[in-house]
């Protein structure tokens, strides 16, 4: 392969892709169920906490190289992958503000 890929890693994001799209199409289908939107957002929250404190701990270089590399992938590729918490405190400024239309 000329992309410097190998054909396991193909795969991988191969499947990284159906797990994504099956995502979104639950989003889709739940879409006005409020519960079920946000137990999808607790998952993904769960899951992403697991696979941090896991196996991509368990994976973290050992040496200096190795660790520089994977420092500049991460700035190159768009940073540290985060999930942000919606904050009680806008939460309750939008029920506010949808209250206010509503009256």
């Amino acid at each position: 392969m000329s992309n410097g890929k190998s054909p396991d890693s193909d795969k991988l994001s191969y499947k990284l892709q159906e797990v994504t799209d099956a995502i979104h199409e639950y989003s889709a289908i739940s879409q006005g169920d409020i519960l079920a939107i946000l137990a999808l957002l607790r998952q993904l929250e769960k899951l992403h906490r697991e696979i941090r404190d896991g196996i991509f701990q368990e994976s973290l270089p050992s040496n200096r190289q190795a660790l520089y590399s994977l420092l500049k992938d991460i700035e190159a590729e768009g940073g540290w992958p985060y999930i942000e918490r919606m904050r009680i405190q806008n939460l309750m400024q939008n029920l506010e503000s949808i209250d206010e239309e509503n009256s």
